[in-house]
């Protein structure tokens, strides 16, 4: 268990959150949500005492011990990954490090043997004989192979350190377990397999996470950062946006209710505050009329980007011929004699098991790169337009958002692309940003209204929900649902390709298997999981 007392955690002048008292229990699964710069990444790092709070207190249980999601992929690269796993454990890693170093001495004496002896005592209480064990499995469950288990950190790549450090989080059943995003670069095999641990888990979990489906699966209560503060409902992500806008609902059809009933009193009140007859009863309205309030509804801090595509070429039948496509990078062949026919208005989510396959087609269809071999042919009346995983070539020049969206708008009056840029939540002075400083949520906004003006009729997506809060994955779900054109896409993201996707597209090393199956139905379909076995090695 953990709790707060009137915490408050400040950014310069500015509040994130203050006078905030909760408490997180034993036994459930807590998902914190809030919109970005809410501080909810903020709140984990107060929680586990890596940040201090402005003031207040955050009150754990003696003994308890807390693991966190490291996010610094590079802290641990001159370690073996085994033991960076079991560094999640930091009593029992200090230990093991101690023995060993004990041992190795070569003037080991009695008082060196006594302390070997405290030390062997409390690593058996710890079940330090089971840690590698343990951590192997962990690390196997999660797509490192035994291979893999003994190499240093440095020699893996982003997403199989991710995989290490959630596998360091999760080892050896902490009491308090602190998640920020944890199903970042995971597939979706893993992501159920941990949706499955998490689940089972029985001590403290609070998780930070923009995967809608994830939260439903796992959580029991949402503690949403909202009106710098913290409210704690119970039920999963699905129940909290349920109720929390019928909560909203209730008090708008109140409040209007409370001004009918004030309007008639003003007018009952004016029309016969003169009359002698009726001064008494105009008297008994006036008094009721002054006991009448509205109930404060707080602007919430939550803002919902108005994003709709739309294409002004009619776009014909035939999209996007792909032939016999092959492309090698850094000597490993990634794109196997692939074949493709879109049609327009398919909606196309595209899946593997290595991410770089799919960002690596995405790029020869936008024209960035060259196939080895094979052939992309575009219909005659396709545009397409282009959201990469890795933005970072489109914003290092220093310039203004209007200027920057100016160069990919047919109409640069100021009033036009303010509004585009409104609409993505880029109001007032945010305008006169310099397109160099912007956050990655904020980015991948620009390069959104820069989908929206262009109005091309075919959109590619590399995984376009990344740094996207959850409010903005919603407007840009619901946008792409809505879309006349074409859409081929790639996202971890399951509520998204559910909804959106209604082909999905996935690459193996020995071929593809292409369904008109819904996204839920794909994954169990027994007939595709064979063929999935037969073509991955």
């Amino acid at each position: 268990m953990i709790t707060t007392n009137k915490l408050a955690v400040r950014f310069g002048a500015e509040p994130l959150f203050e006078n905030v008292s909760v408490k997180f229990s034993k036994g459930n699964c807590y998902g914190l949500i809030g919109a970005n710069g809410s501080g909810k990444s903020t709140l984990l790092k107060v929680l586990s005492g890596e940040l201090e709070a402005a003031s207040g207190e955050v009150h754990i249980l003696k003994n308890q011990r807390i693991a966190t999601l490291k996010q610094n992929h590079f802290e641990f690269d001159e370690f073996r990954v085994i033991d960076v796993v079991i560094m999640g454990h930091k009593e029992l890693y200090s230990i093991m490090r101690e023995k060993d170093e004990l041992y190795n001495k070569p003037d080991f004496n009695d008082k060196d043997g006594i302390r070997v002896g405290d030390l062997e005592a409390r690593f058996a209480e710890l079940d330090g004989w089971q840690a590698e064990s343990m951590a192997a499995t962990l690390l196997s469950d999660l797509g490192i192979e035994n291979s893999g288990q003994t190499l240093l950190m440095r020699e893996l790549d982003g997403s199989e350190k991710v995989r290490v450090l959630l596998a360091q989080a999760l080892f050896a059943n902490p009491d308090i377990l602190l998640l920020d995003e944890p199903t970042n670069h995971l597939d979706i095999n893993t992501i159920a397999w941990l949706e499955e641990f998490l689940i089972n888990f029985q001590n403290t979990l609070i998780v930070v996470s923009h995967d809608r489906n994830f939260l439903d699966n796992i959580c029991t209560h949402i503690a949403d950062i909202d009106f710098r503060n913290i409210q704690i409902y119970p039920g999963n992500y699905s129940f909290w946006s349920q109720a929390s806008q019928l909560v909203i609902k209730q008090r708008e059809e109140k409040n209007k209710k409370t001004e009918e009933k004030m309007e008639e009193l003003r007018a009952f009140v004016a029309r016969f505050s003169a009359n002698a007859s009726k001064a008494k009863q105009a008297t008994s309205r006036k008094n009721i009329l002054d006991k009448l309030t509205l109930e404060e509804i707080k602007p919430s801090t939550r803002q919902y980007p108005r994003i709709r595509f739309n294409y002004v070429k009619i776009p014909g039948k035939d999209v996007l011929h792909i032939k016999e496509l092959n492309k090698s990078v850094d000597g490993n062949l990634l794109i196997k004699n692939f074949t493709l026919d879109i049609m327009q208005g398919e909606k196309i989510a595209f899946i593997s098991r290595d991410p770089l396959v799919l960002t690596t087609l995405f790029q020869m269809l936008e024209g960035e790169i060259q196939p080895d071999s094979g052939e992309i042919a575009w219909g005659p009346t396709a545009t397409h337009s282009y959201l990469p995983k890795d933005n970072t070539e489109y914003f290092k020049e220093n310039i203004n958002l209007l200027d920057w969206l100016a160069q990919y708008s047919p109409d640069n009056h100021i009033n036009f692309l303010r509004g585009y840029l409104g609409r993505m939540l880029f109001s007032g002075d945010d305008v006169e940003k310099s397109a160099t400083v912007l956050s990655g949520g904020e980015k991948v906004r620009c390069m959104l209204s820069k989908m929206m003006v262009t109005q091309d009729n075919v959109l590619i997506l590399d995984e376009p929900t990344n740094h996207l809060d959850l409010e903005a994955i919603t407007a840009l779900n619901n946008a792409l649902i809505d879309f006349p054109g074409t859409v081929l896409f790639t996202s971890q993201d399951y509520q998204f390709i559910q909804t959106v996707a209604d082909r999905i597209v996935e690459i193996t090393p020995n071929g593809r298997i292409d369904s008109t199956d819904k996204y839920e139905d794909y994954i169990k379909n027994p007939l595709i999981k064979k063929r999935r076995e037969k073509l991955y090695p």
